[in-house]
């Protein structure tokens, strides 16, 4: 299951917003919660809140459906930055000219998403169903990585015959 939340009309431009999006993607909500804590960036402490509110919006919904949602399993599914209405504006220039500009604003929206399964199988089971696949996928990776693409075999060839002196 999903859960969302969105910050609109945020004074920012999507660019900067994304760098800090950037940071949060894939990651634990704790670990994501962490690092925005931290984070420098003007737009961290606003982020940090719609975090914040998504996951409780997943305690509202879990509580109010009977839902069993474990909060300590949710990570940031997306997190996403589009761009809003700009404000154009005018700055005075020489000659009395004028520039324009654009102040650009931002919707934020993050979605949080439960990892799925049980990781608690004993390493034995696990590793002992799988041995054999992974040995035979590690050697045909080292396989292609030592074998010479036609483009390298061309330019070898090329370039063979030119440390020779013609006569």
């Amino acid at each position: 299951m999903e859960f969302s939340a969105k910050l609109m009309y945020v004074r920012v431009s999507p660019q900067k917003a994304r760098l800090v999006l950037d940071l949060i993607k894939g990651r634990r909500v704790e670990e994501a919660l962490d690092t925005l804590r931290y984070t420098k960036k003007g737009i961290a402490p606003q982020i940090y809140k719609l975090l914040r509110s998504a996951v409780e919006n997943a305690n509202y919904v879990s509580a109010e459906k009977s839902l069993d949602v474990d909060l300590d399993r949710l990570y940031v599914k997306h997190a996403i930055a589009n761009d809003g209405p700009r404000m154009k504006r005018i700055r005075p220039a020489p000659m009395g000219r004028a520039y324009r500009y654009q102040r650009r604003i931002s919707h934020l929206h993050v979605v949080l998403a439960e990892k799925a399964g049980d990781q608690k199988q004993s390493a034995a089971t696990v590793v002992g169903e799988e041995k054999a696949p992974v040995k035979a996928a590690a050697k045909k990776i080292v396989k292609k990585a030592t074998r010479r693409t036609p483009a390298k075999k061309a330019l070898a060839k090329k370039f063979a015959g030119k440390g020779t002196t013609k006569k």
